[in-house]
């Protein structure tokens, strides 16, 4: 007779508490491990979005990643249930030590590498193989335990699974990555998944196993807890050696506050540099031109209330405070670890001139989108700068849409205008003539002009240029007014040329960027 049952029947266990509690702790291995596994998954996917930029590509790939490989983890656990024990704490030791160590060799891979791509895309793979294979491991273990329908046993162990990954998804961004840190968060996320999932079921069902098995598996255990802990230790050069091969010279300051990561070089202008997300915001012998450009073409007219939508490190605001009959400057920007900054730090409030502390100056703390939107219908401003991260980045899409730019010239007093930095022409055409048509779809009239420069950042300076938009009700050029103060590298020929080249490598039949439709990331 052919036994058309699809396992053996299980030997009895020999377990250390009664059944019930039993099934309990499997479920709470079931908790942690699915806790660690979404935290290693967003870790991923905030550090792609990081290193290679445009996050909604980078969020795709790994979780596409991941998924496909949890589905072969699956299937390969099939080998692994008719030793589930053994096979469950293995599988935990190897995705503690890979998740663990998962930042750090992504960190690595682009800092010494030039590129992280490859290795984000291991990582995901590798584990996901290991997180597919938990739940066949674990439903094998839990029906050791006390055999029941299939369904009521899937429904347990995918409740303690949901909520697990409810508890991970939100100690990321609110617990581990402001207190420990990318690279920490990770070690020590690994760490309670080896000690926390593996050890418990190692525990659990020790009388499944045989005296060698159990040293084999209490010696990987140990191993790969020592190896975190050494890494922990070691984390810190780590970073610092990271910091420099990226960065290069003196990295006074490196932190990841609750927007960005900020890195600040150096001592003093002209040596100090200021990078925002690995990009080069200020410093350097140019690092003048990029201000410049932004406010001073704007400055020709009424300019006694002026608004900066970002901004937080004050050189916006220390080009804006040259003009005497200025009487206000209100700043929004999102960060306050930018904020205090621009504040304190000795090198960074010299290149701003203090801005931040002069009595004419109010920093609000606040996303500018929310803010605008909240603003009161009287309150006007004579010009506007949105000094925000690169439109090709996809979470500051919202600030190159109809609808932010709607709000903006709400906020504009008569005769009032907007300047808007919409990216590198020469990088993404597309992007930048996307933003112009956006503007010119609420209302506005449009001036482009183009502002060169070099480029200081990951790999090797190249030429570069930051291509601004001047946006009124009513038709406008771009200028620098009669009594602009003394400018480092701004002329009025340079602007006049700066314009007509942006005039005459216009893009039309763009559509504009909406909050449902957004065009301007990655665009090119």
């Amino acid at each position: 007779m052919i036994d058309q049952s699809p396992l053996r029947a299980p030997t009895p266990l020999r377990l250390p508490v009664a059944a019930g509690p039993a099934r309990i702790l499997v479920l709470a291995a079931v908790f942690i491990c699915a806790a660690c596994g979404l935290v290693y998954e967003l870790e991923l996917v905030a550090l792609a979005s990081y290193l290679v930029g445009d996050s909604v590509t980078q969020a795709s790939v790994v979780l596409s990643v991941m998924v496909f490989a949890m589905g072969v983890g699956s299937l390969l656990a099939k080998r692994l249930r008719c030793a589930a024990v053994a096979g469950f704490v293995a599988v935990e030791a190897a995705l503690a030590l890979v998740g663990g160590l998962s930042v750090m060799a992504l960190y690595a891979s682009f800092a010494w590498l030039g590129q992280s791509r490859p290795a984000m895309a291991a990582c995901a793979f590798a584990i996901g193989v290991l997180i597919g294979a938990e739940v066949p491991l674990l439903m094998t273990l839990i029906q050791r335990i006390r055999r029941q329908d299939a369904g009521g046993a899937v429904a347990d162990l995918f409740a303690a699974d949901y909520v697990g990954a409810l508890v991970g998804g939100l100690a990321f961004p609110f617990l581990l990555l402001p207190s420990l840190g990318q690279l920490s968060g990770a070690l020590f996320t690994g760490a309670v998944n080896v000690a926390g999932g593996g050890a418990l079921v190692l525990w659990l069902f020790r009388g499944d196993l045989t005296l060698r098995a159990r040293s084999w598996l209490l010696v990987a255990n140990a191993v790969v807890l020592a190896v975190l802990a050494g890494a922990a230790v070691g984390a810190a050069p780590f970073e610092r050696a990271v910091q420099q091969a990226i960065y290069g010279g003196d990295v006074r300051v490196a932190r990841h506050s609750a927007v960005q990561e900020i890195v600040l070089t150096g001592g003093a202008w002209p040596s100090l540099r200021l990078y925002l997300d690995g990009r080069l915001r200020a410093g350097g012998l140019d690092g003048f031109r990029y201000d410049e450009g932004l406010v001073h073409p704007a400055m020709a007219g009424p300019r006694s209330r002026v608004l900066v939508l970002g901004g937080g490190d004050g050189l916006a605001a220390r080009e804006v405070l040259r003009y005497a009959d200025v009487r206000s400057v209100t700043i929004v920007d999102p960060d306050a670890a930018l904020v205090r900054l621009g504040r304190s730090d000795p090198g960074l409030a010299a290149l701003n001139h203090r801005a931040l502390r002069d009595p004419r100056v109010r920093v609000v703390v606040s996303d500018p989108f929310d803010w605008v939107r909240t603003l009161p219908r009287y309150d006007h401003y004579d010009v506007i700068f949105a000094d925000l991260p690169d439109p090709g980045i996809s979470r500051s899409a919202k600030f190159y849409s109809e609808e932010f730019y709607g709000l903006a010239g709400r906020a504009l007093a008569a005769g009032g205008r907007l300047v808007v930095h919409a990216g590198s022409p020469s990088v993404s055409p597309r992007g930048y003539w996307t933003v112009d048509a956006t503007l010119r779809g609420v209302g506005f009239h449009t001036a482009p002009y183009w502002i060169g420069g070099p480029r200081e950042g990951r790999g090797a300076p190249r030429a570069t240029d930051w291509g601004f938009l001047l946006a009124a009700r009513t038709p406008s050029v771009p200028r620098l007014a009669a009594d602009a103060p003394p400018l480092r590298s701004l002329t009025p020929a340079l602007l006049r040329s700066a314009a007509r080249t942006a005039a005459t490598s216009r893009l039309g039949g763009l559509p504009p960027s909406t909050l449902m439709r957004p065009r301007v990331s990655g665009a090119g």
